[in-house]
């Protein structure tokens, strides 16, 4: 989310010692490079801003990681008196002028009182509309008409998970599948419920969006190989790294649309009176390697619709 702090700060590559999953690292860096490029505005399609990068503005990155929970935290920004932090995953809504980008429910975690009028000091970008979830089901029925079976994995120790997984259930009986949630907080149980799932056939996989299934990712487009599962993830690189198919937003977008808030806030706007925003980029992306693996013939009309498809 956005907020306004009272000092300079530096957003860049993360610290020495921090533990960052190479993607969610590639994300931030890409998050800054609006950030450095003068004017800050026309990065975000707006009216041309002349700040001084090093002058004016400052960036800086800050944070800290978990990577067995795959979480990247803001840290020590107490000595930012005058500003604008801009953090991946969570914010501070204590500390002045927040912008949170990768949120997916800023309400349900208190960061703002409305997605209209935030209030208080922090604003931002949702990672994603719930209502795409429900994407994900037909996809995997299109690509799998087999499938009559769904293991939807999920970290229960998060809110969005909740959203995606009631978009997911809402769409699966209309499709012939039915869904089995699965709460997952490690590789082991990744793992043992996959291998479990896997034993009874016309099985599919839907990998709800959450730091962990980042981390994990490896592991679970192994596991979906191994046990000839069709799966269907949230982010673009799922399906670089070889899973089956992926409908979500794109990861760089809401850092580039940050740049146009953190430019209005240090020219005197509130963050309270920033709404915050949804994506309005998705992408969805084709393995077809990975397709060809598991025996299935994607749609030619499928095959029209995705914005990137990987051969």
């Amino acid at each position: 989310m956005i907020g306004e702090g009272e000092g300079p700060g530096e957003i860049g590559r993360p610290p020495a010692g921090c533990a960052v999953d190479a993607s969610l690292e590639g994300i931030a860096l890409a998050a800054a490079q609006p950030l450095r490029q003068v004017p800050i505005g026309a990065a975000a399609g707006e009216r041309e801003s002349q700040h001084g990068i090093g002058r004016e503005v400052i960036i800086e990155a800050r944070g800290n990681a978990d990577r067995a929970r795959g979480q990247i935290m803001t840290a020590d920004h107490g000595e930012i008196a005058r500003g604008v932090i801009a953090a991946a995953i969570g914010a501070d809504p204590r500390r002045p002028a927040t912008l949170a980008d990768q949120v997916p429910d800023p309400v349900a975690n208190g960061f703002v009182a409305s997605l209209a009028r935030p209030g208080g000091n922090t604003t931002g970008f949702t990672t994603y509309d719930y209502a795409a979830s429900a994407k994900w089901v037909e996809l995997l029925k299109e690509i799998a008409p087999g499938v009559t079976r769904a293991a939807v994995l999920r970290d229960p120790t998060i809110a969005s998970g909740i959203g995606q997984l009631g978009a997911v259930l809402a769409v699966a009986p209309s499709l012939g599948i039915e869904s089995s949630p699965i709460g997952v907080r490690d590789a082991g149980e990744i793992e043992r419920t996959v291998t479990a799932f896997a034993r009874e056939p016309n099985g599919g996989l839907i990998v709800l969006a959450s730091p962990l299934s980042i981390v994990q990712r490896e592991l679970i487009i192994t596991l979906a190989a191994q046990h000839r599962l069709p799966a269907v993830y949230g982010l673009r690189f799922f399906v670089i790294d070889g899973g089956l198919i992926s409908y979500g937003p794109d990861s760089v977008e809401p850092y580039r649309r940050a740049a146009g808030y953190v430019d209005r806030i240090l020219k005197g706007q509130k963050p309270a009176d920033l709404p915050v925003q949804a994506p309005t980029k998705y992408q969805l992306v084709i393995n077809l390697k990975t397709a060809k693996a598991l025996g299935l013939d994607v749609p030619p009309m499928l095959l029209a619709r995705a914005d990137e498809v990987i051969e």
